[in-house]
Protein backbone atom coordinates (compact mmCIF):
# COMPACT_ATOMS: atom_id res chain seq x y z
CA UNK A 1 0.00 0.00 0.00
CA UNK A 2 2.91 2.55 0.85
CA UNK A 3 4.39 1.44 -2.33
CA UNK A 4 1.23 2.35 -4.41
CA UNK A 5 1.35 5.59 -2.89
CA UNK A 6 4.74 6.37 -3.29
CA UNK A 7 3.86 5.68 -6.80
CA UNK A 8 1.14 7.24 -7.20
CA UNK A 9 2.25 10.71 -5.73
CA UNK A 10 5.44 10.71 -7.81
CA UNK A 11 2.90 10.46 -11.04
CA UNK A 12 1.14 13.13 -9.89
CA UNK A 13 3.63 15.55 -9.22
CA UNK A 14 5.24 14.61 -12.61
CA UNK A 15 1.56 15.79 -14.06
CA UNK A 16 1.52 18.73 -11.91
CA UNK A 17 5.33 19.48 -13.18
CA UNK A 18 6.58 19.38 -10.24
CA UNK A 19 8.94 16.40 -9.95
CA UNK A 20 12.15 16.67 -8.84
CA UNK A 21 15.18 16.48 -11.65
CA UNK A 22 16.48 13.31 -12.22
CA UNK A 23 20.51 12.97 -10.72
CA UNK A 24 22.75 14.03 -12.94
CA UNK A 25 25.48 11.23 -14.89
CA UNK A 26 28.23 10.95 -13.43
CA UNK A 27 30.97 14.30 -14.66
CA UNK A 28 32.83 16.65 -12.86
CA UNK A 29 32.56 20.16 -13.35
CA UNK A 30 36.05 22.47 -12.58
CA UNK A 31 34.96 26.48 -12.01
CA UNK A 32 37.82 28.90 -11.80
CA UNK A 33 37.33 31.74 -9.12
CA UNK A 34 38.71 34.72 -10.15
CA UNK A 35 39.38 36.27 -7.06
CA UNK A 36 39.75 32.97 -4.91
CA UNK A 37 42.38 32.08 -6.77
CA UNK A 38 40.52 28.84 -7.07
CA UNK A 39 39.55 25.52 -9.19
CA UNK A 40 36.03 24.40 -7.51
CA UNK A 41 35.55 20.80 -8.42
CA UNK A 42 31.86 19.79 -8.89
CA UNK A 43 30.67 16.33 -8.98
CA UNK A 44 27.76 16.37 -11.13
CA UNK A 45 25.73 13.79 -9.64
CA UNK A 46 25.42 15.12 -6.32
CA UNK A 47 25.49 18.84 -7.22
CA UNK A 48 27.92 19.69 -4.86
CA UNK A 49 31.51 20.94 -4.75
CA UNK A 50 34.11 17.79 -3.73
CA UNK A 51 37.30 19.79 -3.50
CA UNK A 52 38.40 23.43 -3.84
CA UNK A 53 42.33 23.56 -5.46
CA UNK A 54 44.37 26.36 -5.28
CA UNK A 55 46.03 27.22 -8.02
CA UNK A 56 47.83 30.49 -9.61
CA UNK A 57 46.48 34.51 -9.19
CA UNK A 58 42.99 35.09 -11.42
CA UNK A 59 42.58 32.19 -12.49
CA UNK A 60 39.87 32.61 -15.31
CA UNK A 61 39.52 30.78 -19.27
CA UNK A 62 39.38 27.04 -18.44
CA UNK A 63 40.07 24.16 -21.08
CA UNK A 64 40.60 20.07 -20.35
CA UNK A 65 42.93 17.92 -22.78
CA UNK A 66 40.90 15.55 -24.89
CA UNK A 67 41.20 12.32 -22.41
CA UNK A 68 39.78 15.10 -19.73
CA UNK A 69 43.53 14.52 -17.74
CA UNK A 70 44.82 17.91 -17.49
CA UNK A 71 42.94 20.84 -17.07
CA UNK A 72 44.75 24.06 -18.18
CA UNK A 73 44.05 27.05 -16.47
CA UNK A 74 44.97 30.58 -17.46
CA UNK A 75 46.67 32.20 -14.34
CA UNK A 76 46.38 36.15 -15.35
CA UNK A 77 48.22 38.34 -13.09
CA UNK A 78 50.86 35.18 -12.94
CA UNK A 79 51.34 35.27 -17.09
CA UNK A 80 51.22 31.49 -17.30
CA UNK A 81 48.41 28.81 -17.76
CA UNK A 82 49.01 26.25 -14.91
CA UNK A 83 48.68 22.51 -15.55
CA UNK A 84 45.80 20.98 -13.25
CA UNK A 85 45.96 17.41 -12.56
CA UNK A 86 42.43 15.84 -12.41
CA UNK A 87 43.47 12.77 -11.24
CA UNK A 88 45.25 13.98 -8.02
CA UNK A 89 43.86 17.12 -8.37
CA UNK A 90 47.15 18.93 -8.34
CA UNK A 91 49.06 21.46 -10.10
CA UNK A 92 52.12 19.81 -11.72
CA UNK A 93 53.35 22.18 -14.25
CA UNK A 94 52.82 25.35 -16.06
CA UNK A 95 53.20 26.88 -19.06
CA UNK A 96 54.86 30.06 -20.88
CA UNK A 97 51.74 32.50 -22.06
CA UNK A 98 52.60 35.73 -22.48
CA UNK A 99 51.04 38.46 -20.39
CA UNK A 100 47.87 38.31 -18.95
CA UNK A 101 46.21 35.26 -20.54
CA UNK A 102 42.22 35.21 -20.23
CA UNK A 103 40.94 32.88 -22.54
CA UNK A 104 42.33 29.40 -24.68
CA UNK A 105 41.25 26.78 -26.99
CA UNK A 106 42.47 23.54 -27.47
CA UNK A 107 43.47 23.27 -31.54
CA UNK A 108 42.44 20.14 -33.85
CA UNK A 109 45.64 18.36 -33.03
CA UNK A 110 45.30 18.35 -29.49
CA UNK A 111 48.59 19.48 -28.62
CA UNK A 112 48.21 23.15 -29.48
CA UNK A 113 47.12 25.87 -26.99
CA UNK A 114 45.98 28.82 -28.43
CA UNK A 115 45.88 31.23 -25.74
CA UNK A 116 44.45 35.19 -25.84
CA UNK A 117 46.80 37.08 -24.58
CA UNK A 118 45.07 40.84 -23.08
CA UNK A 119 47.43 43.02 -22.32
CA UNK A 120 49.55 42.56 -25.51
CA UNK A 121 47.25 42.38 -28.24
CA UNK A 122 48.38 38.82 -29.29
CA UNK A 123 47.03 34.96 -29.44
CA UNK A 124 49.98 32.81 -28.49
CA UNK A 125 50.49 29.24 -29.79
CA UNK A 126 51.81 26.89 -27.31
CA UNK A 127 52.90 23.20 -27.89
CA UNK A 128 51.67 21.67 -24.40
CA UNK A 129 54.08 18.46 -24.90
CA UNK A 130 57.24 20.47 -24.92
CA UNK A 131 56.11 23.27 -23.08
CA UNK A 132 57.18 25.86 -25.34
CA UNK A 133 56.04 29.06 -27.54
CA UNK A 134 55.54 28.10 -31.19
CA UNK A 135 53.81 31.20 -32.71
CA UNK A 136 52.15 34.28 -32.01
CA UNK A 137 49.58 35.90 -33.71
CA UNK A 138 48.85 39.79 -33.64
CA UNK A 139 45.25 40.54 -33.36
CA UNK A 140 42.84 43.47 -31.90
CA UNK A 141 42.91 45.22 -28.77
CA UNK A 142 42.29 43.62 -25.30
CA UNK A 143 41.71 40.01 -27.25
CA UNK A 144 39.45 37.66 -25.06
CA UNK A 145 36.73 35.62 -26.88
CA UNK A 146 38.21 32.19 -28.38
CA UNK A 147 36.88 29.60 -30.35
CA UNK A 148 37.34 26.68 -33.06
CA UNK A 149 35.11 25.90 -36.13
CA UNK A 150 34.22 22.40 -35.95
CA UNK A 151 36.07 21.21 -38.65
CA UNK A 152 39.24 22.79 -36.49
CA UNK A 153 40.85 24.93 -39.65
CA UNK A 154 39.79 28.33 -38.39
CA UNK A 155 40.37 29.63 -35.00
CA UNK A 156 38.21 32.69 -33.77
CA UNK A 157 39.71 35.38 -31.52
CA UNK A 158 37.41 38.45 -30.52
CA UNK A 159 38.74 42.13 -29.76
CA UNK A 160 37.37 43.55 -26.73
CA UNK A 161 38.05 47.35 -27.74
CA UNK A 162 38.99 47.01 -31.73
CA UNK A 163 35.23 45.83 -31.84
CA UNK A 164 36.13 42.71 -34.08
CA UNK A 165 35.78 38.77 -34.92
CA UNK A 166 39.58 37.74 -36.29
CA UNK A 167 39.65 34.15 -38.23
CA UNK A 168 42.63 32.76 -38.08
CA UNK A 169 43.87 30.07 -40.66
CA UNK A 170 45.20 26.94 -37.94
CA UNK A 171 47.70 25.72 -40.73
CA UNK A 172 49.43 28.96 -41.71
CA UNK A 173 48.34 30.53 -38.56
CA UNK A 174 47.43 33.97 -40.29
CA UNK A 175 44.22 36.17 -40.03
CA UNK A 176 42.03 35.37 -43.42
CA UNK A 177 39.31 38.13 -42.02
CA UNK A 178 38.38 40.56 -39.75
CA UNK A 179 34.31 41.14 -38.98
CA UNK A 180 33.35 43.78 -37.62
CA UNK A 181 30.86 43.56 -34.57
CA UNK A 182 28.94 45.50 -32.28
CA UNK A 183 31.19 47.04 -29.07
CA UNK A 184 33.38 44.97 -27.04
CA UNK A 185 32.45 41.67 -28.29
CA UNK A 186 33.24 38.44 -25.61
CA UNK A 187 32.21 35.16 -27.14
CA UNK A 188 32.15 33.69 -30.41
CA UNK A 189 30.77 30.39 -31.10
CA UNK A 190 29.59 28.41 -34.82
CA UNK A 191 26.62 26.66 -34.84
CA UNK A 192 27.40 22.65 -34.81
CA UNK A 193 27.71 22.44 -38.84
CA UNK A 194 29.74 25.44 -39.23
CA UNK A 195 27.44 27.50 -41.20
CA UNK A 196 27.05 30.14 -38.81
CA UNK A 197 29.25 32.22 -36.47
CA UNK A 198 27.35 34.14 -33.31
CA UNK A 199 29.37 36.51 -31.50
CA UNK A 200 28.23 38.50 -28.56
CA UNK A 201 29.36 41.87 -27.84
CA UNK A 202 28.67 43.10 -23.83
CA UNK A 203 28.37 46.70 -24.03
CA UNK A 204 26.44 46.60 -27.50
CA UNK A 205 24.21 44.34 -26.34
CA UNK A 206 23.60 41.51 -29.18
CA UNK A 207 24.78 38.87 -30.74
CA UNK A 208 26.03 39.20 -34.38
CA UNK A 209 25.05 36.25 -36.37
CA UNK A 210 27.74 35.49 -39.41
CA UNK A 211 27.75 33.54 -42.69
CA UNK A 212 30.60 31.63 -42.18
CA UNK A 213 30.37 31.14 -46.02
CA UNK A 214 31.02 34.90 -46.81
CA UNK A 215 32.04 36.22 -43.53
CA UNK A 216 29.74 38.73 -43.12
CA UNK A 217 27.13 39.53 -40.62
CA UNK A 218 23.68 38.30 -41.88
CA UNK A 219 21.60 39.72 -38.49
CA UNK A 220 21.83 40.65 -35.43
CA UNK A 221 19.88 39.60 -31.86
CA UNK A 222 19.09 42.00 -29.40
CA UNK A 223 17.09 41.37 -25.87
CA UNK A 224 15.06 43.25 -23.72
CA UNK A 225 13.87 41.94 -20.41
CA UNK A 226 11.17 43.86 -18.49
CA UNK A 227 12.43 45.89 -16.01
CA UNK A 228 15.46 46.53 -16.87
CA UNK A 229 17.43 49.20 -18.44
CA UNK A 230 18.94 48.00 -21.70
CA UNK A 231 22.68 48.50 -20.34
CA UNK A 232 22.27 45.94 -17.76
CA UNK A 233 21.37 43.56 -20.60
CA UNK A 234 24.73 42.79 -21.62
CA UNK A 235 25.68 39.37 -23.91
CA UNK A 236 28.28 37.18 -22.66
CA UNK A 237 28.92 33.47 -22.33
CA UNK A 238 27.82 31.40 -25.47
CA UNK A 239 26.40 27.70 -25.83
CA UNK A 240 24.65 26.07 -28.65
CA UNK A 241 22.81 22.98 -28.21
CA UNK A 242 24.64 19.39 -29.87
CA UNK A 243 21.69 19.57 -32.52
CA UNK A 244 22.21 23.28 -33.09
CA UNK A 245 18.46 24.30 -32.60
CA UNK A 246 19.17 26.33 -29.27
CA UNK A 247 21.22 28.55 -28.18
CA UNK A 248 21.57 29.84 -24.42
CA UNK A 249 23.69 33.08 -23.92
CA UNK A 250 24.48 34.61 -20.39
CA UNK A 251 23.46 38.24 -20.03
CA UNK A 252 25.82 39.18 -17.24
CA UNK A 253 24.86 41.85 -14.91
CA UNK A 254 20.84 41.21 -16.10
CA UNK A 255 21.12 37.66 -14.11
CA UNK A 256 19.63 35.78 -16.61
CA UNK A 257 20.41 33.38 -19.74
CA UNK A 258 18.44 33.75 -22.99
CA UNK A 259 16.84 31.01 -24.69
CA UNK A 260 17.39 31.21 -28.80
CA UNK A 261 15.72 29.29 -31.50
CA UNK A 262 18.47 29.52 -34.09
CA UNK A 263 16.10 29.18 -37.03
CA UNK A 264 13.95 31.71 -36.30
CA UNK A 265 16.33 33.78 -34.09
CA UNK A 266 13.64 34.41 -31.49
CA UNK A 267 13.87 34.51 -28.02
CA UNK A 268 12.04 31.48 -26.46
CA UNK A 269 12.52 32.37 -22.71
CA UNK A 270 14.75 34.15 -20.15
CA UNK A 271 15.99 31.99 -17.50
CA UNK A 272 16.36 34.11 -14.00
CA UNK A 273 19.66 32.42 -12.56
CA UNK A 274 22.82 34.11 -10.27
CA UNK A 275 24.35 37.04 -10.28
CA UNK A 276 26.62 38.45 -13.15
CA UNK A 277 26.39 35.27 -14.99
CA UNK A 278 29.65 34.75 -17.06
CA UNK A 279 30.53 31.61 -18.86
CA UNK A 280 28.25 28.45 -19.60
CA UNK A 281 29.09 25.09 -20.10
CA UNK A 282 27.18 21.61 -21.05
CA UNK A 283 27.15 18.38 -19.51
CA UNK A 284 28.50 16.16 -21.65
CA UNK A 285 25.24 14.36 -22.16
CA UNK A 286 23.65 17.74 -23.23
CA UNK A 287 21.01 17.05 -20.22
CA UNK A 288 22.25 20.18 -17.92
CA UNK A 289 23.74 23.66 -18.53
CA UNK A 290 26.47 25.43 -15.66
CA UNK A 291 26.48 29.06 -15.45
CA UNK A 292 29.10 30.71 -13.71
CA UNK A 293 28.00 33.72 -11.64
CA UNK A 294 30.71 35.52 -10.37
CA UNK A 295 29.08 38.31 -8.44
CA UNK A 296 26.56 35.60 -6.14
CA UNK A 297 29.55 33.06 -5.95
CA UNK A 298 27.60 29.97 -7.25
CA UNK A 299 26.81 27.76 -10.19
CA UNK A 300 23.35 27.41 -11.34
CA UNK A 301 22.00 24.61 -12.85
CA UNK A 302 19.26 24.34 -15.97
CA UNK A 303 17.82 21.43 -17.08
CA UNK A 304 17.98 21.91 -20.57
CA UNK A 305 14.77 19.38 -21.41
CA UNK A 306 12.23 21.81 -18.95
CA UNK A 307 14.43 24.95 -19.07
CA UNK A 308 14.05 25.21 -16.21
CA UNK A 309 17.09 26.16 -12.97
CA UNK A 310 16.86 23.18 -11.20
CA UNK A 311 20.19 24.10 -8.84
CA UNK A 312 22.07 26.72 -7.26
CA UNK A 313 25.70 25.04 -5.87
CA UNK A 314 28.13 27.95 -3.94
CA UNK A 315 31.67 28.03 -5.42
CA UNK A 316 34.52 30.12 -4.75
CA UNK A 317 35.21 33.66 -4.94
CA UNK A 318 34.04 35.44 -8.50
CA UNK A 319 33.71 32.12 -10.24
CA UNK A 320 34.61 32.91 -14.11
CA UNK A 321 35.37 29.94 -16.05
CA UNK A 322 33.71 26.52 -16.34
CA UNK A 323 34.78 23.06 -18.04
CA UNK A 324 32.76 20.00 -17.84
CA UNK A 325 34.21 16.01 -18.29
CA UNK A 326 33.04 12.66 -17.78
CA UNK A 327 34.25 11.44 -14.54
Amino acid sequence: MQARLIVSLAAALALWGLAAPLPAAAFTAYVSNEKGNSVSVIDTETMAVTKTVPVGARPRGIVLDRDGDRLFVCAGDDNRVEILDTKTLEVTGTLPSGPDPELLVLGPDGRTLYVANENDNMVTAIDIDTKKIIGEIPVGVEPEGMTLSPDGKVLVNTSETTNMAHLIDTATRKIVANILVDARPRAAQHLPDGSKLWVTAEVGGTVSVIDTATNTVEDKIGFSVPGLAAEAIQPVGLRFTADGKRAFVALGPANRVAVIDTATKRIEKYLLVGQRVWQLAFTPDGKYLYTTNGVSNDVSVIDVARLKVVKSIPVGFFPWGIAIAPR
